[in-house]
């Protein structure tokens, strides 16, 4: 909530409302407008007159012009000029001045919904503060005795206010021709959180999580969720507000997130905002602002035409479908034919509603659990991803951005199969495949980091409910990788191999205080020869190595581990953290596009 101070009127001006308007616009309901209240025009439409500046501001907001707006709905308008005894000129100028009077409000400095009462400001970092304005306007930002003054252009203003420590809480100020304060802000750290649906899934179904609520209470802690919105072109702003993290407000949060939050709060000891903005079943494509995509010529043939053939195909069976139902409807007779389904996923549409609004604001990071939606297009995702991280760092400004993700758990995509079934013999795997995408990001980019789950999935469900883990690593990772602590935070990753004989000898990094297996044997590894038939392996561990081999491969040139949809492994480090599944070879992929 803003706090309003010293509130004066502001000359009227009229503003052209475009498509990217500089300030958005508030668009009332019918429901707002029309004195009917619910029926048949409170559809979520908008008309054409309704108040720029909000709802019943000024002769917009009066009987007068619901009345007239009625009339001009039920196609009646003429009731107007008897009703009133006006004639068309009249007209034009009531709607003029309810124009008018409505821009009143409409001029005054005003916030984006980033920042709001209980906002997290990023520390040691350059914080722009920024929103909305009549041109020439001067506006002024005060904070811990620091000021910074712009003047609006194009109605839009910014500042940035400097760099500050952790700690609080502290007012905001933030001056023109109204004056807003923001109360119990805090300087702290400040994360993204982002993703699919296992990002999404909220802390009230997590594992055993009702302790968690009920003991989360944090106000050290702030959450932020952003409403879910597609969008064609970037929009200017989120209609979400902080608060403060207690058991009334967390049970619908991110249940990774928060578990992130808690961890790295408990860690750190400074305050965290948590920033959540995912949507379940979303692929990458979709969080990638269109130039990046258009400047690839794979993802312009792949996604983007992709698409456009897509919808043009939906159109097409849907004018069959509709002139087959017609026809149906002549005769009689109706149909159990159920409508062609619309393509769901538009390339761009959640970074344009969903990421570029949270621009410029100042972060630490972002943790990313996504994937899923991928996965048959695992190779094409060896690009796509470090490319969409490098999208977010180049718009964010902030130069390379702490990017941590969720490696995908462990599922065996509703096959309902035993684990003898799932282990009979090794194979293929198009989630294997995103699992590798997603480890080489972390080699090809800077600050890129992996929560590996090989131990917390769910063989039947594809959002495994044991959130706590996750959000634990994520923690682990963002100590090492963002804040230079010297944890060890990764399970073993695979290093290099050596052919010994029939032997293959393995080495790992982040090995920390050494290699163990849970739960006797090694289990997950395979081996192949030249004919690059795998078969299940014998794996020991000597050392922080480990020796792969089998009598049914007296010449071995490569090895897999934990290649599968559901992966049955047990090699973990000594501190507790999973290794992740990896393979040796080069040899071609099921999910690379063949020429």
């Amino acid at each position: 909530m803003h706090h309003r101070e010293d509130v004066s009127l502001a000359k009227p001006v009229l503003r052209k409302q475009a498509a990217l308007s500089p300030r958005p616009p508030r668009r009332p309901s019918l429901r707002a407008l029309s004195p009917l209240g619910r029926g048949r025009l409170s559809k979520k439409k908008y008309s054409p007159l309704a108040p720029v500046g909000g709802e019943g501001k000024g002769v917009r907001g009066s009987l007068l012009w619901r009345i007239i707006w009625l009339d001009v709905r039920l196609g009646k308008f003429q009731n107007t000029l008897a009703r009133f005894k006006v004639n068309f000129w009249s007209l034009v100028l009531i709607g003029a001045l309810a124009i008018g009077f409505g821009q009143n409000t409409f001029g005054e400095v005003r916030l984006p919904g980033l920042f709001s009462d209980n906002v997290v400001l990023q520390q040691n970092a350059s914080v722009p503060v920024w929103g909305w304005a009549d041109d020439g306007e001067s506006v002024t930002v005060l904070f811990r005795g620091k000021k910074a003054t712009a003047t609006a252009t194009n109605g839009k203003w910014m500042v940035r206010i400097g760099s500050f420590k952790a700690g609080g809480p502290d007012e905001l100020r933030i001056s023109g021709k109204n004056t807003l304060v923001l109360k119990n802000v805090l300087v702290g750290e400040v994360w993204i959180c982002s993703g699919q649906s296992n990002m999404e899934w909220p802390l009230s179904k997590a594992f055993e999580s009702q302790n968690d609520i009920a003991t989360s209470a944090n106000p050290r802690i702030r959450l932020l969720t952003v409403p879910k919105l597609k969008a064609d072109e970037p929009v200017p702003d989120v209609k979400a507000s902080w608060q403060e993290c207690n058991s009334d407000t967390i049970p619908t949060f991110s249940a990774v997130a928060y578990y992130f939050g808690r961890a790295l709060q408990a860690a750190r000891k400074v305050p965290v905002g948590l920033i959540h903005t995912s949507w379940g079943g979303s692929p990458a494509e979709v969080w990638m602002r269109r130039q990046v995509l258009e400047a690839n010529p794979e993802y312009n043939r792949s996604i983007l035409d992709g698409y456009a053939t897509a919808i043009k195909n939906y159109q097409e069976s849907l004018a069959k479908f509709e002139a087959e139902q017609a026809e149906l409807k002549k005769q009689g007779q109706t149909a159990d034919k159920k409508p062609p389904e619309k393509p769901f996923w538009k390339p761009a549409e959640l970074y344009n509603g969903m990421i570029a609004p949270l621009l410029p604001y100042a972060i630490k990071g972002a943790i990313w659990y996504q994937g899923e939606s991928n996965a048959g297009r695992a190779y094409q995702y060896r690009t796509l991803f470090p490319d969409m991280i490098r999208n977010w760092r180049q718009d964010w400004g902030q130069g390379d951005v702490t990017f941590l993700a969720v490696e995908l758990a462990p599922w065996d995509k509703n096959k309902k199969r035993s684990l003898e079934e799932i282990t009979a013999a090794p194979g293929e795997s198009d989630w294997a495949e995103l699992r590798e995408a997603q480890l080489l990001a972390t080699k090809v980019l800077p600050k890129v980091g992996l929560a590996v789950i090989t131990d917390v999935g769910d063989k039947d469900d594809i959002h495994p409910t044991k959130k706590e883990p996750v959000g634990a690593r994520l923690a682990l990772a963002a100590r090492a990788i963002a804040y230079g602590e010297k944890i060890v935070y990764s399970g073993p990753t695979y290093k290099s191999m050596k052919q010994n004989g029939d032997r293959i000898i393995l080495s790992f990094d982040h090995t920390g205080k050494g290699l163990e297996s849970h739960g006797g044997e090694m289990k997950g590894f395979s081996i192949a020869g030249a004919d690059r038939k795998f078969v299940w392996a014998k794996a020991k561990i000597q050392g922080n190595k480990v020796v792969v081999s089998s009598p049914e491969v007296p010449k071995p040139v490569a090895v897999r581990y934990g290649w599968a949809d559901y992966p049955v492994v047990n090699l973990f480090n000594k501190d507790g953290l999973p290794a992740s599944p990896f393979r040796t070879d080069d040899f071609p992929t099921i999910t690379k596009p063949k020429k």
